[in-house]
């Protein structure tokens, strides 16, 4: 019986990853660090910016042979700034699958908090789920690790085992199955894929939900407190 349904929110309400990805690889391969963007999304995704700038680092020493970090963070930012404001969006169908869901209800991103709350004004959600964001932030773990997660649950006072999560990463899933939670891996974003697809059945996403309209249909034929 699932008594509060948990969002990431980075893919999952806000097309950010897709934007976020663009930026980061033109950057890094500018720097001389170049991925398979496949295996760019299966290692950062989900991750903190603390945990991110320190892979990042780590590569930069290894491949490199030098710190970048300095250089790098700011141009990141900058990067960021100019994408999320031209173009931002919501997920497709995210409003409506959100005003679906008839139990409790929270944010868990790996964004700081700042970034959080400028996304969701953006797009029109704040105020569906404020005071009930949280981010990398309120902890000290961020994904795969389980605080984050068990975080919200506590501030919803839900028990983590009666929690449904939201999810399109694999340290996301990870971490929501860390915390003892039922997690869903949406394929909404512009971001995702098949290799995506196949990321989220590997880290045993119990169900993988195509977009939000089939999402939304779920919470509707459940009762409020029973998903």
């Amino acid at each position: 019986m699932i008594q509060a349904v948990i969002f990431d929110c980075d893919g999952v309400l806000v097309d950010s990853e897709i934007l976020a990805h663009e930026v980061e690889l033109k950057v890094l391969a500018e720097f001389g660090l170049r991925y398979d963007v496949h295996e760019f999304k299966a290692r950062f995704m989900g991750m903190s910016d603390r945990a991110f700038h320190a892979a990042l680092e780590e590569d930069g020493q290894a491949r490199l042979g030098r710190s970048i970090i300095d250089e790098l963070a700011p141009r990141l930012a900058a990067g960021y700034a100019v994408a999320m404001n031209a173009r931002l969006a919501i997920v497709p169908g995210a409003t409506e699958a959100v005003r679906a869901v008839a139990c409790a209800k929270a944010v868990a991103s790996s964004s700081t908090a700042a970034g959080l709350e400028r996304k969701l004004r953006k797009v029109g959600l704040w105020h569906a789920f404020a005071p009930h964001v949280y981010s990398a932030e309120h902890v000290e773990h961020a994904k795969p690790a389980p605080d984050l997660f068990l975080h919200a649950a506590a501030n919803l006072k839900v028990a983590p085992q009666y929690c449904l999560v939201i999810e399109d990463s694999v340290n996301g899933v990870r971490a929501a199955r860390a915390a003892g939670m039922r997690v869903w891996g949406l394929m909404a974003g512009a971001h995702m894929d098949e290799p995506g697809r196949q990321r989220l059945i590997a880290a045993e996403a119990e169900r993988i939900v195509e977009n939000w309209a089939e999402a939304a249909v779920l919470f509707q034929g459940m009762p409020p407190r029973s998903i």
